[in-house]
């Protein structure tokens, strides 16, 4: 065994570690979204959230030049941008209407979509491991739905909208991965978002005061330490052995929801959680390349 490899363990270990310490950190940002809602509203959250980051990394992106802004690929960034926008206000809409678990777990779903949007809009070969853990997932998207006990949220449709917009974000952050770098990509991401937000949040402006300012900027600091994990967390394991982490985040969402909503989710939602999670794994295992997503969206 050479010394690189007697190493390769330790790399995975952290790897793993930081990748989920990036979902944690997405669980807090929805926390404590949920929890500023009761003060401003969904695109004001949003706003901030994109602006606030947007100026902590102006600094370091300048650095190297605006020559380190210039791209080749202007419609991908839009894409991500618009996408990743989407999905976040989804979610934050989502959240005010349903409990946090389940609007985590409906967005997080993405990795199921993503092979049926790979093959019908880019004509993508999908394996049928692939199909075979999407349709594990999806039946527990069900489960956890409970169509048949409860009248259907219109929050749940809100999230599974979220879920749509999330997996066309991944699949252009995983495109961009392979030619631009994080700076550049997070620079147009919260720039364009910022833009994309302003009339929304202008259209339903809430005063948020003193209490409302201190959740944004830790929505915004928690978002920002998300994305610095998982970026880290590429630089020690592959794809491969990182992407199942992402399903860490409901775990987490479940402990805050519990420890802070009081909210225990019922068996056939833990049996739900447990098979979308298992189905999301072997898509994301079955999809996974070397290329570095950036965080969630």
């Amino acid at each position: 065994m050479s010394a690189g490899s007697a190493h390769m363990p330790e790399k995975l270990v952290l790897g793993a570690v930081l990748s989920s310490l990036s979902f944690f950190c997405t669980a807090v940002v929805s926390a404590l979204a949920k929890a500023a809602e009761v003060l401003t509203s969904a695109a004001v959250v949003l706003l901030f959230q994109n602006l606030i980051c947007f100026l902590i990394i102006l600094p370091f992106v300048l650095r190297g030049g605006l020559s380190s802004l210039k791209t080749e690929k202007p419609g991908l960034h839009v894409l991500r941008a618009v996408s990743g926008t989407a999905c976040w206000y989804a979610l934050f809409v989502a959240i005010t209407m349903m409990p946090l678990t389940n609007a985590i777990l409906l967005t997080f779903s993405a990795p199921l979509w993503m092979p049926l949007i790979a093959r019908v809009l880019f004509r993508e070969k999908v394996s049928m491991a692939t199909w075979v853990g999407a349709a594990i997932g999806f039946v527990g998207v069900i489960m956890v739905l409970q169509p048949h006990h409860q009248k259907f949220n219109i929050g749940a449709l809100i999230a599974l909208a979220g879920a749509l917009c999330l997996a066309i974000a991944l699949m252009s952050v995983r495109w961009l991965g392979a030619t631009e770098p994080t700076p550049r990509i997070l620079f147009y991401y919260f720039g364009i978002s910022t833009v994309l937000c302003t009339p929304f949040a202008i259209a339903d402006w809430r005063p948020f005061g003193v209490g409302g300012s201190i959740y944004l900027i830790g929505i915004a600091l928690a978002l920002l330490m998300s994305q610095g994990f998982i970026v880290l967390a590429y630089r020690y394991a592959s794809a491969v052995k990182v992407g199942p982490f992402v399903y860490t985040v409901i775990v987490f969402t479940a402990l805050i929801d519990w420890v802070l909503w009081n909210h225990v989710p019922t068996l056939l939602g833990v049996v739900g959680i447990a098979l979308v999670m298992g189905g999301g794994v072997i898509a994301v295992l079955r999809k996974a390349s070397g290329c570095q997503p950036v965080a969630v969206a």
